[in-house]
């Protein structure tokens, strides 16, 4: 056991973008020493201003670090990761991934990494940036029980709430789920807002009456004064939820599901996407539908 009085091994973090900066604060203001990696140097900055430590490399990480999470685009990225980081990923190490990937992909991975004496838990978080950073996400982790309950310090500071959801690529998987939901709330939102516009209504009545009645849904506090006014400055970003619907329709496809208003939704981020909008936040997908209508923005 470590004596009170010596150093707190630091927690590794590899991925420093807008989930990962948000887990940076997170865990540094809970206590946890962070040391962090990132292929952009810029957000390196940012990291030493909320106190964190930058290692040289992913295998420094590792090399330092017995738990480590992973917040990366996608598990592409995961794996060059681990591949970059080679043998000092080693028998004793945890790793969390709280990377949105492919369900079939995270526990393929996971029981390689096992194999080598490794745990890795997908820990997915449910909300975007900023509500990790004001600490109202939830996690949902999936993986080995003894793994799950050997990290509940570090994963105490994340959220508000944190399930264990099964086996590896359960945390995967019910990310989905609760993607499936949450676009598709964000979608109805801004159709609901474009059609109060084309019919000459005053949309901001329309969602102050949305939030008011049984129509309510937590995604227009977040996400309807941004459609409303414009600002499109990314929490979560337009084009990471179009990868998540895609991997969505992979999985209804899997189990047999039409899955017929994701695919609806697909088609319109799509078209944001060609718009141009895919680096903006995801609430940009009202100016599709306002668009279609013939206006060039919100009133």
């Amino acid at each position: 056991m470590v004596s009170p009085s010596s150093p707190q091994p630091p927690v590794g973090l590899i991925g420093l973008g807008l989930l990962g900066s948000a887990l940076a604060e997170r865990l540094l203001g809970g206590g946890l020493p962070v040391l962090g990696y990132d292929l952009d140097p810029v957000r390196h900055e940012a990291l030493v201003r909320a106190g964190g430590e930058v290692a040289r490399d992913a295998a420094e990480v590792f090399t330092r670090c017995r738990r480590v999470l992973l917040s990366l685009p996608t598990h592409v990225e995961v794996k060059a990761v681990l591949a970059a980081a080679g043998p000092a990923a080693r028998p004793g190490h945890v790793i969390l991934d709280t990377t949105t990937g492919d369900p079939e992909a995270t526990a393929a991975l996971a029981a390689e990494l096992a194999a080598r004496g490794v745990s890795y838990l997908d820990a997915t978080v449910s909300g975007s940036s900023s509500q990790l950073r004001e600490g109202a996400a939830v996690l949902m982790v999936g993986g080995e029980t003894e793994a799950f309950a050997a990290c509940g310090d570090l994963l105490a500071p994340l959220g508000r709430a944190t399930f264990h959801c099964g086996g590896a690529g359960a945390g995967a998987r019910m990310k989905l789920v609760t993607n499936v939901v949450l676009g598709l709330n964000r979608a109805a939102l801004a159709e609901g807002l474009a059609l109060a516009q084309g019919l000459g209504l005053d949309a901001r009545q329309a969602l102050a009456v949305m939030q008011g009645g049984p129509a309510y849904s937590r995604i227009m506090d977040r996400k309807g004064e941004r459609m409303l006014s414009g600002n499109f400055v990314p929490e979560a970003r337009l084009s990471q939820h179009l990868k998540d619907v895609r991997l969505i329709l992979e999985q209804g496809d899997a189990a047999g599901l039409p899955m017929t208003l994701s695919h609806a939704h697909r088609a319109i981020l799509e078209e944001a996407e060609a718009a141009g909008l895919g680096a903006l936040d995801n609430s940009a997908i009202i100016r599709v539908l306002t668009a279609r209508a013939g206006a060039t923005g919100t009133r």
